[in-house]
């Protein structure tokens, strides 16, 4: 049994690497201990043949404080995306565009029949966050947004967000998230978004492979039977101490290698009409790193986190962009049943990171479920070990 460390963090997804950052910058001596072969958690990416595939769609809002205040934005040679979406319903594609940066486009979304009048003074109260706790549905109802901008827009924007297709998550959260991509654009990483697990990472000692059966406030125990000491344990995992109270939202994301891009632009598509696939991108368009030269990725995420129906989705995109989609070579898919975890009306989140005397715990599902939620939760869990170690 060795006694080295000051701290032990447990999982190097980007809770544990945060907490562990803030540690080993204040000089304690820090180890994060992983099991699986790299770290990063759910935010990695894979390089398979010339793409770079994330595993699951993620972006990243630039109007996240924690993102702000933990990483180098600037080395993350982030490209943005567009502000607004494209939305697929009534059998075209319809670009809705944030007024602010296009009042032209804005113009022609509310001729186009994606949003009316009403819907833009519905936003204005959503972004006010008004009344009780309730939720996301109900509160797009009580703003007074219409039906059809709820079908075509709000339902799917919020569903590949929440993960859940009811939008039944707590309207706390809905107020998060209007506010967090009213306040700026999303973004992706130039090399993935496994780019922010890598930065995290930097000069910290982890160690891969190294699964941990059980925990302790000063030690914890190795499937391969060895035993760490320290003189406190930070558990950044579910499942070794506590799992997110409500469950978890799953979602398959599905790569496909096209030949050009079937829509120009660093847009988000949206799906109003129906059918498995809830949202679009095609991450090449947004940083072209993404797919090797002449080629295009593109990204379908599917709501479950269960195996994808290739021919149903393969069928859906070939009415969108004809018979040569049905055809894209399918790359690989990812079924992340542990996408995200649930935030349904009445959640009791942001929970301290204390568990008992010098044993912590942290992960987005202590906060907000986001990346801004998993830096943040890193980050108090340090804090709390900082002023009990003074």
């Amino acid at each position: 049994m060795s006694d080295e460390h000051t701290v032990i963090v447990v999982g190097a997804g980007v809770a544990g690497l945060s907490c562990a950052r803030i540690l080993a910058a204040r000089g304690l001596r820090t180890i994060v201990l992983e099991r699986e072969a790299e770290p990063g958690g759910r935010v990695r990416t894979d390089a398979v043949d010339g793409f770079l595939l994330d595993h699951g769609f993620q972006v990243l809002p630039l109007a996240y404080p924690e993102a702000r205040r933990a990483l180098d934005l600037d080395r993350l040679d982030l490209r943005r995306f567009a502000r607004g979406a494209i939305v697929r319903a009534g059998g075209r594609f319809r670009r809705v565009a944030d007024p602010r940066e296009s009042p032209l486009r804005g113009l022609r979304m509310l001729a186009g029949g994606v949003m009316g009048v009403r819907d833009g003074a519905a936003v204005l109260r959503l972004l006010r966050g008004a009344g009780g706790e309730t939720t996301a549905a109900e509160a797009l109802r009580r703003a007074g947004t219409s039906r059809a901008a709820v079908e075509t827009f709000f339902a799917p924007f919020l569903r590949g967000i929440f993960l859940e297709p009811r939008l039944s998550t707590s309207s706390r959260f809905l107020d998060f998230v209007l506010a967090t991509f009213s306040a700026g654009p999303a973004a992706l990483p130039a090399a993935g978004i496994g780019a922010v697990s890598a930065q995290l990472a930097e000069g910290l000692d982890v160690r891969t492979g190294a699964a941990v059966t059980t925990v302790g406030p000063r030690a914890v125990s190795l499937q391969s039977g060895e035993q760490l000491r320290a003189r406190a344990v930070v558990v950044a995992t579910a499942g070794l101490v506590d799992e997110p109270a409500h469950g978890w939202n799953g979602v398959t994301c599905v790569y496909f290698d096209a030949p050009r891009a079937p829509l120009r632009g660093p847009w988000l598509v949206l799906n109003g009409e129906g059918g498995p696939v809830n949202n679009l991108c095609v991450p090449s368009e947004v940083s072209p790193a993404y797919a090797p030269p002449g080629r295009a990725l593109v990204s379908v995420s599917v709501l479950g986190g269960g195996e994808p129906d290739l021919e149903a989705i393969r069928a859906q995109l070939a009415g969108w962009f004809g018979r040569a989609a049905g055809g894209w070579r399918h790359l690989r898919s990812y079924a992340l049943p542990h996408a995200l975890p649930a935030y349904p009306l009445g959640a009791s989140l942001e929970q301290p990171p204390r568990l008992t005397a010098r044993l912590y715990a942290c992960g987005d599902h202590r906060e907000h479920p986001s990346l801004n939620g998993a830096l943040a939760s890193g980050r108090r869990a340090a804090e709390a070990v900082l002023a009990d170690l003074a």
